[in-house]
């Protein structure tokens, strides 16, 4: 039976003892956190410490940047492929077209010499 168990005998050490009481605030803002010693030294650093976390935060912005151009080179490339297959694309197009109302051999010998004036002038 639940009820009926004996509690278990708990050293005093052990207890936990209740947060001292602080008293009423002298001002009567009871509501507001209680204010620390103020230490003008606690957040110092050494320079050291401070020259370690410079370097850390130099090597860390390389990388950064390092990566970031990685992707811009990635997405110019992707976007210069998609130029070139558009105008392929549109370049056969052209050709179909002419095609439909030239002769097959006439629209071959205009692309040769299209090819060839592309290679002179680029």
């Amino acid at each position: 039976m639940p009820g009926n168990e004996v509690p278990a005998l708990v050293p005093v050490e052990a207890r936990e003892k209740p947060a001292k009481s602080l008293g009423m605030r002298k001002n009567g803002k009871q509501w507001h956190e209680q204010k620390k010693a103020f230490r003008p030294t606690k957040g110092l650093t050494s320079f050291e410490k401070r020259a370690k976390e410079r370097a850390a935060m130099a090597q860390m912005k390389a990388k950064e940047k390092e990566m970031k151009e990685e992707k811009e080179v990635m997405r110019k490339e992707k976007i210069d492929k998609m130029r070139e297959k558009r105008a392929k694309k549109e370049e056969n197009e052209r050709y179909e077209k002419m095609a439909e109302t030239m002769h097959r051999k006439r629209v071959e010998r205009l692309k040769r010499k299209e090819k060839r004036n592309k290679l002179i002038n680029s």
